[in-house]
């Protein structure tokens, strides 16, 4: 049965692909962007792939944009908009490490709130969070993220255990590394503030993690993915793709049972 999905972030990556793909399954899909030049790539996108998308501007930050959830009515909410950026937490100035929690925590909690109080008033429907493998894992030189990210899982499992009482769904979609950009842009981002002169943490290191963006997933594999599970009337609270992210996040949370210091 063809649902009304609300998806934030939808301007690119993962989210603009899956809107569309939505679309293409016939879902009515609601796809807010972050800034206006997106509205504009997004239609063409839709219209080049022959399919109709409700696109427009909202910046989940403002509280101006937010306000325009409050207009649709729609069955399932993906709250996908995130930021990221890399680097060491020692030394990370504190005024990145606020902005990635206001947008991948503050905000994103603000906007299910308010999705959440529309189902509550329906006692029916459900809040997808786009969460990732950080969170649960961390590495060096990714803590901003993660740790946003494990906030984010905090508040996805409190809140799927309240919703229950209104016959409301919550889950978490955790993507591993996929080749959009997104990962690409953060690990270059710690660049700008970074200095060898005056920093501690070793550069070289940091670079040899940078490697790690060479062998990421192609992220057309995920889309289908998230296409498959967002519709679904029943399916895990976290789903994690794929299968070797998923066996890594076992594997390291077991892992952080067993190891000493």
């Amino acid at each position: 049965m063809a649902k009304t999905i609300f998806i934030t972030g939808a301007g690119t990556g993962l989210g603009k692909g899956t809107a569309i793909g939505l679309a293409k399954e016939g879902h009515h899909v609601i796809a807010s962007v972050e800034i206006y030049p997106q509205v504009t790539s997004l239609r063409e996108a839709a219209e080049a792939e022959d399919v109709e998308l409700e696109v427009f501007k909202m910046d989940i930050k403002n509280p101006e944009d937010r306000g325009r959830i409050l207009e649709y009515d729609f069955d399932i909410f993906v709250a996908n908009a995130a930021i990221n950026e890399g680097g060491p937490l020692g030394e990370v100035p504190m005024s990145i490490f606020r902005e990635i929690f206001e947008v991948n925590v503050f905000s994103t909690l603000e906007t299910a709130q308010m999705a959440a109080k529309k189902f509550v008033e329906k006692r029916q429907g459900k809040i997808i969070f786009m969460s990732s493998m950080a969170g649960s894992m961390a590495g060096p030189y990714s803590g901003l993220y993660a740790a946003s990210k494990h906030a984010l899982e905090a508040i996805a499992k409190t809140l799927q255990k309240e919703m229950t009482y209104f016959s409301v769904q919550v889950a978490t979609i955790n993507p591993g590394p996929f080749e959009t950009g997104f990962n690409d842009r953060a690990v270059e981002a710690k660049w700008k503030w970074f200095n060898e002169d005056i920093h501690y943490s070793p550069a070289v290191e940091m670079r040899a993690k940078d490697k790690g963006m060479e062998n990421q997933f192609d992220p057309a594999d995920m889309i289908a993915k998230m296409v498959e599970v967002i519709p679904k009337d029943t399916h895990k609270f976290r789903t994690v793709y794929p299968p070797e992210t998923e066996q890594q996040m076992k594997e390291e949370e077991a892992d952080n049972w067993k190891k000493d210091i």
